[in-house]
């Protein structure tokens, strides 16, 4: 899953999110000012809508954990496959955020 089906997912989640919302709102107006068809009706439809968009964070959840754990497999390989490489960048960074915090605390 690339950043623009994620984008795509997140705007019709959005979009599901707020009809939802609109619909529930029309449906306490209608259980306040009537009961019948029309309320159970509205019910069902707004049920729908809110399992619609639970399926998509459902799936949106699943797409980004399976980025975690690739972007998490590939860091562990890259640490295994260059141990040396990566220690001297965790030194060299250590490094650069120790000289940071030190002139920061000259500074006062």
């Amino acid at each position: 899953m690339n950043h623009s089906s994620t984008q795509v997912i997140k705007k019709r989640l959005l979009a599901d999110f707020n009809a939802v919302m609109s619909e529930t709102d029309q449906l306490l107006k209608l259980v306040a000012d009537e009961g019948g068809d029309k309320a159970v009706a509205l019910r069902t439809k707004v049920e729908r809508n809110l399992d619609s968009a639970k399926q998509q964070l459902r799936g949106l959840e699943e797409a980004v954990m399976e980025k975690t754990r690739a972007g998490a497999h590939a860091t562990d390989e890259y640490v295994h496959e260059n141990p040396w490489q990566t220690m001297a960048i965790a030194a060299g960074l250590s490094a650069v955020v120790g000289a940071a915090i030190g002139l920061l605390l000259c500074r006062r």
